[in-house]
């Protein structure tokens, strides 16, 4: 196998310098990677409770990271 095959180009998403909790990093991720999630999907997707999902989505909206339409969440444009 050649090096040229193991090399990829990724875009890089890069995180506001605002979000510091590791979960709230991982939200954000999932939020930029999927477009949209309703609390279901990011509960289930990437196993957290929703009792951890809540404030870190409140957190990110009030920061302005993230809109809320009706139960979607997408990252802010």
């Amino acid at each position: 196998m050649s090096t040229a095959a193991l090399t990829h180009d990724h875009d890089r998403t890069e995180i506001p310098a605002e979000i510091q909790s590791a979960s709230s990093k991982l939200v954000y991720l999932y939020l930029h990677t999927a477009g949209e999630a309703t609390v279901e999907e990011l509960q289930s997707s990437l196993g957290m409770k929703q009792l951890a999902l809540f404030p870190v989505l409140e957190t990110l909206s009030g920061e302005g990271l993230v809109d809320r339409e009706g139960e979607r969440y997408t990252v802010a444009a």
